[in-house]
């Protein structure tokens, strides 16, 4: 991202969204947010809002207010936002240097396999944590499917099926990982696979499916990493077939 750019659309919008005036003592003031007034009045609002959005998403995931303003300026919310995203585009980095936050690496949306964000990151960036990761968990399994020409079988049966040590028979074929000479330390890994996709079909794509809640951001996150896990294993791997 452009740091620079980013923080000059964010302080555009800031004071595009601000109060305009007060009325006179004891009138309300009016917003360039306030519903009741044109959102496209100087300076294009529309226009910086969406920009403004689309920076705060990329910079402070999850920023977004989990409950509607009850004010009249109903750009608050957003505008707050805004702000402490600056400070993070400013100064993030030094503050985790310094507060030794930054001690070791760091996990981000964007960064995971593109079959899990993709399918992940609108729900995502909406708040919506839970949802985010049962989408992902659909995902993959959609991509494992179309990889291996199959619909009949899904979900744990269908890595169950694809990494099986057997040989691939008419309609089932294989998946075998990147480097796998068929050797026993080979075999111990596709076995591997099986049991670590049932462990995320079962652990984690099963209870966000049927439980209620919102998932934490950082809960979330690390469950949409499992599924990015899975899902290099199987871009990476090779079909076989018979």
């Amino acid at each position: 991202m452009d740091r620079v750019w980013a923080i000059e659309q964010l302080e555009s919008f800031i004071r595009a969204s601000t109060v305009l005036s007060d009325h006179g003592r004891g009138k309300r003031p009016t917003y360039r947010g306030d519903m009741e007034y044109p959102q496209g009045g100087p300076g294009g609002l529309i226009e910086r809002t969406l920009v403004a959005e689309k920076i705060l998403n990329l910079a402070t995931p999850g920023w977004r207010p989990g409950v509607v303003t009850t004010s009249l300026d109903v750009l608050r919310p957003t505008r707050d936002a805004a702000q402490r995203a600056i400070v993070e585009l400013r100064l993030g980095e030094e503050l985790r240097e310094r507060l030794d936050d930054a001690a070791g690496p760091r996990l981000i949306g964007p960064a995971l396999h593109p079959w899990v964000w993709d399918s992940a990151r609108s729900l995502w960036q909406s708040g919506h944590y839970r949802e985010a990761v049962r989408a992902a968990s659909v995902g993959v399994n959609a991509r494992a499917q179309q990889k291996l020409g199959r619909r009949d079988v899904a979900e744990t049966e269908l890595f169950r099926q694809a990494f099986t040590n057997d040989a691939p028979t008419l309609g089932a074929a294989r998946l075998r990982p990147h480097g796998d000479d068929d050797g026993k330390t080979a075999r111990s890994f596709r076995r591997g696979i099986m049991a670590f996709a049932e462990g995320c079909y079962a652990s984690i794509r099963n209870p966000v499916s049927h439980d209620e809640g919102e998932l934490h951001e950082q809960t979330a996150l690390e469950q949409l990493a499992a599924f990015s896990v899975l899902a290099r294993w199987v871009d990476d791997a090779s079909v076989v077939a018979r």
